[in-house]
């Protein structure tokens, strides 16, 4: 191809990231991503596109490469960033046949959507799967479709801060493009928040907030910077409560609710005050928690939001403290709430779903001590819930909790298996808090497991250890 100067490649480079972050918050395919890019960029070559479209360094692609030979016994090849730039940018020069499988593997991709196909590849659909390559074995029961290509990867979380951090470089007060940056970061990881280990994410959060500080003291658009530090520490709230942080909870989200209200976003200070809510009743401070939940009620707008607020803060609060009418009462509003709404059900930690209203409904009526209640709910929730997820970890511990008293054997192997699923580091405080529940409840059952059930949590690690160090592994 022909040769393109290094301004222009970095023109190419800032063009192609924010291609990147408008299809993301789009939710748009990586193989769209790299459509639309090379659509706009006609100098890129596809196996550049795609690695763009995953927000990529070459140094990222290249430490992908060598963690998929480490993964697989094998000792790394010296691939270096000048080999990739060449295969990117030189038409005659072409990785072999070693280097295109593991290059496809890392991307998720097939040599003829990188561009890599000279020797007629016949990779079919799904030969070269995420992770591993496809081999005939796979197909003992017919062929497989391609497994969907997953925008969010180890090595794109500290891309997203790059991103930010680019365009602060060239306006540290602020601008409309760090804005809208910043508020892509935010959408990204609250749609994303459940992929990560809560420590993983916590980091990177912390970093962009931390990036966008020194724009708040001046500048056009301090506001709206003011707003996405404020949902941030939303973000950081919530992350350090799966933590077991509580204190460093409570600063964070007085931070968001303080935001929220100074810049007039009233689903900031609602979800904020919601999240505080469940902090303190978790905390054992009942009367606090209601306080708080009915702050935020008074600061949700109609519909969704509101309903969220009073099915998330209001109801477990008033059953925690007994209130058996006042949470009826919040249940009922939250459904009419819903019934009027016109925001469809929305996803993400900000959002608010029919599992997540489930989750709320069963571990009231647990509360209010409504177990077959309790139960129907547990089992809708889980039921719309993928295997291995956060939410389906929840609605598998409150579904056990409502089963001791009838199936105490059937609820000991629930929390059995989500120990078995849900790896250490990627386990929230409010799921060992439900486990550590759930063993008190099994203890008087006989033939329940109980005892073995609580050897696997006494030698379960914390998620942040004695030194103040979160769970890596």
């Amino acid at each position: 191809m022909a040769t393109v100067t290094r301004a222009r490649r970095a023109a190419i480079q800032r063009a192609a990231q924010r291609i990147r972050m408008r299809c993301q918050r789009e939710h748009h395919t990586v193989e769209r991503t790299v459509t639309e890019i090379r659509t706009a960029l006609v100098e890129v070559t596809a196996l550049e596109a795609w690695r763009l479209a995953l927000g990529w360094s070459r140094a990222d692609a290249i430490e992908q490469v060598a963690a998929l030979y480490v993964d697989a016994g094998l000792r790394p090849r010296g691939l270096t960033d000048a080999m990739l730039c060449r295969w990117e940018h030189d038409a005659g020069r072409w990785p072999d046949d070693e280097y295109t499988v593991m290059l496809c593997r890392a991307y998720g991709a097939r040599p003829e959507q990188l561009g890599l196909d000279r020797y007629g590849w016949a990779s079919g659909p799904g030969m070269f799967r995420y992770g591993r390559v496809h081999t005939a074995a796979d197909d003992g029961h017919g062929p497989h479709e391609q497994e969907p290509m997953r925008m969010t990867t180890d090595a794109g979380l500290p891309a997203v801060r790059e991103s930010l951090h680019l365009a602060l470089l060239a306006s540290p007060e602020g601008s409309p493009l760090v804005v809208d940056l910043a508020e892509a970061a935010v959408e990204h990881y609250a749609l994303n928040y459940s992929k990560h280990p809560p420590h993983v994410l916590f980091e990177q959060v912390r970093d962009v907030r931390k990036l966008l500080t020194p724009a708040l003291k001046s500048g056009p658009a301090t506001e709206d910077v003011r707003r996405q530090v404020g949902w941030l520490s939303a973000l950081l709230g919530n992350l350090a409560y799966h933590l077991d942080d509580v204190s460093g909870a409570r600063v964070h989200l007085d931070t968001a609710a303080a935001h929220g209200a100074r810049t007039g976003d009233r689903r900031l200070e609602a979800w904020a005050w919601g999240a505080q809510s469940m902090v303190t009743r978790t905390s054992g401070r009942v009367e606090a928690a209601v306080e708080h939940a009915e702050r935020g009620a008074a600061a949700a707008a109609p519909g969704r939001v509101r309903a969220q607020l009073h099915a998330w803060a209001l109801l477990p609060a008033f059953a925690a403290a007994g209130r058996g009418d006042d949470a009826d009462h919040a249940l009922a509003t939250a459904m009419n709430e819903l019934d009027t709404a016109d925001e469809p059900e929305a996803p993400g930690r900000f959002g608010f779903d029919a599992a997540e209203l489930a989750l709320h409904q069963a571990e009231a009526y647990l509360a209010l001590g409504r177990p077959n209640d309790a139960r129907a709910c547990a089992e809708s929730s889980l039921a719309a819930c993928p295997s291995g997820t956060p939410g389906w970890a929840a609605a598998s511990l409150v579904l056990a909790q409502a089963e001791t008293s009838g199936t105490a054997r059937d609820a000991a192997q629930r929390a059995h298996d989500v120990l078995d699923r849900v790896p250490a580091a990627r386990l929230r405080s409010t799921a060992r808090a439900r486990l550590s529940r759930l063993t008190g409840m099994l203890t008087s059952h006989t033939g329940a497991d109980a005892s073995a059930l609580a050897e696997r949590l006494r030698t379960l690690p914390p998620p942040i250890d004695a030194h103040g160090q979160a769970l890596t592994s």
